[in-house]
């Protein structure tokens, strides 16, 4: 369902904004439960299950499948037969809402990517809507990284877990730093953007990219990025505001520096044609981005390329922080009150939890364990990636694990994205300094969310 086929009793205008989330509770205090009867349905506790899946690529499906076998052959009390929605990774969150105001058709399990799962921790959304997962993960939460738990995370309950732990790395194309004289071995952002800016200069080159389009999660994601990779924070952990910071200031500080150099190009996006003619014509030979980047940035766009890149650690920052950052991150949830969540939180389970399955996602699909006794699996250090020259990848992973950020999210994020894009753009531009742009940007922000 879409905002354009409202439940009956409600319009357009109100849907869309149930859909971010304001005023959620109350109405969705019945209608998750028996149809809107205020009654759990009762759940089924075996057997063969027809669970309806909803996620935004198709990869998520095919991998719970392989991963129900695997789990129904070790003896589950449960078979399950998955029948898959995809949609966008917004409309997902969207339909699922708009579907529980409806009392019907909501999914039994859902894929929330991370950067819209914001909409469901405004009041209790989360608690109405999703199963709480806190006591099934008991046994192992001492070993599940927090910095993936922390943002499905509401009033200290679990509500979903996420598929991979997206540790940022600096990927860089080995030929090219060769043919124009260069070593990836930097030892500081400082050293980029003394290295690239003398590198545009004399060749137009550049040594990474920021997005300037009209998406603009994009806009700000390298930016928080490095602002986590420095030891700051968009939000804190109690979800207040937290762009005034030294912290933040000397990663901005680090990319207008960039831009304006020429040592960072500018893209409209990481994915589509503008960045893709960067990539394919040597105009940019490194990009510093998350583990995922290797498939939906780079063998999409330059599968002729293969064999010619590489990862290393993120620079680091002279006055302190790690060697990697996280961005991204989709976390898997079971809504509850239905006959089927006790058979969606078992699957999910089944998918996430077991060592087995963390290592079959890194090497089907190269998303991380988010347990962190799998990173000392040593099957996985061996691992050769073709696409980057048979370099053994997880060994960089695992060099820089425990220096990642815990990531906070805030149901105001969608907020800050439209206002803090505007601004960094400035500071792009030299409209601003950066400590301006963020010290505008957190006054629009209050001034916005202060109702």
């Amino acid at each position: 369902m879409t905002p354009r086929s409202a439940p009956r009793g409600l319009g357009r205008r109100e849907l869309l904004r149930l859909g971010g989330g304001l005023g959620m509770a109350g109405l969705l205090g019945g209608a998750l439960t028996g149809c809107g009867t205020g009654r759990a349905a009762e759940p089924v506790t075996s057997g063969t299950v027809d669970l309806s899946f909803w996620t935004h690529d198709q990869v998520y499906y095919d991998f719970f499948a392989a991963a129900a076998e695997h789990a129904e052959a070790a003896g589950s009390r449960f078979h399950w037969r998955l029948h898959l929605t995809q949609a966008s990774a917004q409309d997902v969150v969207t339909k699922s809402i708009a579907q529980a105001i409806a009392g019907r058709g909501t999914p039994d399990v859902a894929g929330l990517e991370i950067g819209s799962f914001t909409r469901l921790l405004r009041g209790d959304l989360a608690a109405e809507l999703l199963e709480d997962l806190t006591e099934d993960v008991a046994e192992v939460r001492d070993d599940l990284l927090p910095m993936r738990t922390a943002p499905y995370t509401k009033d200290g309950r679990l509500y979903a877990l996420d598929s991979d732990a997206p540790l940022c790395v600096f990927y860089y194309r080995k030929p090219e730093y060769a043919r124009l004289g260069i070593s990836p071995d930097f030892a500081s952002w400082e050293e980029v953007l003394d290295v690239g800016e003398r590198l545009y200069e004399r060749e137009g080159v550049s040594l990474g990219a920021v997005a300037v389009g009209s998406e603009l999660g994009q806009v700000v994601q390298v930016y928080e990025m490095l602002t986590m990779q420095r030891g700051g924070r968009f939000f804190d952990e109690d979800g207040e505001l937290s762009i005034e910071t030294p912290e933040a200031e000397q990663a901005l500080d680090v990319l207008v520096r960039g831009v304006q150099s020429g040592c960072f190009g500018t893209v409209s996006d990481f994915y589509g044609p503008a960045m893709q003619t960067a990539l394919k014509t040597g105009k940019v030979i490194s990009v510093p981005m998350a583990t995922w980047y290797k498939v939906y940035g780079l063998r999409n766009n330059v599968p002729e390329q293969e064999g010619e890149w590489r990862i290393r650690s993120l620079p680091v920052f002279p006055d302190g922080g790690a060697r990697t950052s996280f961005t991204g991150g989709t976390g898997f949830a079971a809504l509850r009150g239905k006959e089927n969540t006790l058979a969606g939180v078992e699957l999910i389970k089944a998918g996430f939890l077991t060592p087995q399955e963390q290592v079959r996602r890194y090497v089907e699909m190269g998303y991380l364990p988010t347990r962190r006794s799998v990173f000392d699996d040593p099957s996985l250090s061996d691992i050769e990636d073709d696409y980057c020259g048979g370099q053994r990848m997880f060994q960089v992973y695992r060099e820089v694990i425990d220096e990642a950020p815990v990531y906070y999210l805030s149901a105001d994020r969608p907020v800050l994205d439209t206002v803090l894009s505007g601004y960094v753009l400035r500071a792009y531009h030299g409209d601003l300094s950066p400590r301006e742009a963020l010290g505008r940007a957190a006054d629009d922000f209050r001034g916005q969310t202060r109702s």
